[in-house]
């Protein structure tokens, strides 16, 4: 660290990605990509963008904004659309959280609300999830302070239902409730239709995984158009141009070819069950997710070991080190492919080691 960098940062712990690395040919199950690639369409309408890089993009997204809101049912003004959904999270911990306004999430949740969190300088509260990582939904009944869920939670891959989310947003009608819906599209109900009768909810969503433009960064929130207008304030006090055009064009080829990205998701959760069920024959513990992931672990090897183990034969699952996680190991669906090669090298590292 240089002797220049400000005081008010120098405690900050950065979020730590994925691994991507660049050595081996691994077959990648650690960040919850999509094995799928996206539709022809999606190259050709970057290739015909292109021509017109030296033109900024559209600041407000109108035409892309117009399509996500078809797609999910809404008014396009109740729309931001943004650089993975990573960002309007962050533009919502600076718009709706403060020292008065603090923040609250689960213990075990996606890495990046403490980041954010102390990258603002926003005091939080984090809640233990129950014995079973499942959320206990009196945790957060009028606890007057800004919400921030992920449904289905990541690690875990849990899914809190619809009517456990309506509670809380109507016990805390003086702060807003966040909810993340990265995962949505593999098996959960979305809150996006109570942001028409909430004032105080807003729902985020990601491109990266079901819609298989993680390497794109394309995001947006839906809620109250009040709200939109509050995220906007922040976008155009940072960056006006935040989707480029590329990204842009990407995303509304993509609307344009719905169908195909959400028979994907079908085929993802079909190789989820059959991997669930594999992994549970080999003795492992698999909790029941509703997204594209499974979080499991087997009281034969530690969680730590086996990814090792697996990364050795040239399969990545992503390992936490947190305690009360750490027996557990975070397993991508890809292909059938790949998910058959995953149970084929766990069974000849059970081997090994005999077990």
């Amino acid at each position: 660290m240089s002797k220049f960098f400000t005081e008010k940062y120098s405690s900050l712990e950065p979020y730590a990605p994925g691994e991507q690395p660049k050595d081996l040919q691994y077959i990648k199950l650690n960040t919850n990509e999509s094995p799928f690639s996206p539709a022809e369409s999606v190259a050709k309408a970057i290739e015909k963008e292109a021509k017109s890089l030296n033109l900024y993009s559209d600041p407000e997204c109108v035409t892309l904004r117009e399509k996500v809101a078809k797609v999910l049912g809404v008014k396009s003004e109740n729309i931001i659309m943004t650089n993975g959904s990573d960002e309007v999270i962050n533009f919502a911990f600076m718009a709706f959280a403060d020292e008065k306004n603090t923040l609250i999430f689960p213990d075990i949740t996606y890495g990046f609300y403490p980041v954010f969190a102390g990258l603002n300088r926003i005091p939080y509260q984090e809640i233990p999830l129950k014995d079973d990582f499942s959320i206990d939904v009196n945790d957060y009944i009028g606890v007057n302070k800004t919400i921030v869920i992920a449904n289905p939670n990541a690690p875990t891959g849990l899914f809190l239902p619809l009517e456990d989310i309506e509670k809380i947003v109507l016990s805390n009608k003086d702060n807003v409730v966040i909810i993340d819906e990265a995962y949505i599209d593999f098996g959960g109900e979305s809150a996006v239709k109570l942001t028409e009768k909430y004032d105080n909810l807003l729902v985020t969503g990601t491109f990266s995984k079901s819609r298989s433009l993680a390497g794109a960064r394309l995001g947006f929130g839906v809620a109250n158009e009040k709200i939109i207008n509050n995220l906007n304030t922040i976008k155009y006090s940072t960056n006006p141009y935040n989707v480029n055009r590329l990204t842009a064009v990407a995303g509304e080829a993509v609307l344009d070819e719905n169908d195909y990205y959400m028979n994907n998701c079908k085929k993802i959760i079909e190789n989820r069950e059959f991997t669930k069920c594999k992994l549970q024959e080999l003795g492992f513990e698999v909790l029941n997710s509703s997204a594209n992931f499974l979080f499991a672990k087997c009281d034969k090897i530690d969680g730590k070991t086996l990814y090792l183990k697996l990364k050795e034969k040239g399969v990545l699952i992503r390992h936490f080190d947190k305690e009360r996680i750490n027996d557990y190991n975070r397993i991508t669906i890809g292909t059938k492919e790949q998910m058959e090669i995953l149970i084929q090298k766990i069974k000849e590292i059970f081997k090994e080691k005999q077990l």
